[in-house]
């Protein structure tokens, strides 16, 4: 495999991760034998550093620190919230034009890498904000309904918490198209089915920051893949 290289400098190295690849080895996956931290190690040929996530199925702008000042650097600007992230996302139903969602989570943990955790930590703020781009009505009848509906978002999260977005969008009653874990197993059959759409319609687009050491902005942009781009021609959105 050869990932898109979307940005590189003599400190950072942004590319466009695709849906299902692992950042770095999990426990939690442990029949996985590639990782987007090794692989572009090998392209590169020099060691990189992760500054932020992206989950497994989602795909779209992951950036690397090329040493480790620079990743402490960057890891204080995500942590101080002076980075700038937008996604798309295909969720069930109608949604509202705009709106924000304020909704606390509680940090969610996996049974192998967090046993030791604290167990009783307090639900922890989490802000993101939406925008509806597109909205569509298909012919399909799905459980009661006798079609089915969907809209097009830019989401923009104000904090970082575990799956914030793909919590956030089930907290307002429209899980995001493919989410085997907080989404509608009906909606995600009808897209398997009828589009051959098999990953989490997530896509981090874009990622705006203040480089650490130039003092310049940044502003990476990460297309769509073929899966996610064919879901836009066949409902007829346009970005």
């Amino acid at each position: 495999m050869k990932l898109e290289i979307l940005y590189q400098d003599d400190c950072l190295v942004a590319i466009n991760k695709p849906a299902g690849l692992l950042v770095h080895r999990s426990m939690i996956d442990r029949h996985e034998t590639q990782f987007a931290i090794q692989i572009l190690r090998d392209q590169i040929g020099q060691r990189v550093y992760p500054v932020h996530r992206l989950d497994k199925p989602t795909s779209g702008v992951l950036l690397f620190a090329l040493d480790s000042d620079t990743a402490r650097l960057m890891g204080e600007l995500f942590t101080q919230r002076e980075t700038e992230k937008q996604y798309l996302a295909v969720v069930r139903g109608y949604s509202a034009e705009a709106g924000v969602i304020d909704y606390p989570l509680k940090e969610q943990r996996d049974k192998m890498t967090d046993a030791k955790a604290d167990q009783e930590k307090p639900a922890q703020p989490a802000i993101t904000a939406y925008q509806r781009l597109q909205q569509v009505e298909l012919p399909y009848p799905v459980g009661r309904y006798v079609s089915a509906r969907y809209s097009l978002l830019r989401l923009s999260p104000q904090t970082g918490r575990k799956h914030q977005l793909r919590r956030h969008l089930k907290h307002i009653f429209h899980p995001i198209v493919g989410d085997t874990s907080h989404g509608d197993g009906k909606h995600n059959t009808l897209f398997r089915e009828q589009f051959d759409c098999h990953r989490l319609l997530l896509h981090a687009q874009c990622l705006r920051f203040i480089h650490p050491r130039s003092q310049q902005q940044v502003v990476l942009e990460a297309g769509l893949d073929e899966s996610f781009s064919a879901i836009l021609r066949r409902f007829c959105w346009s970005l």
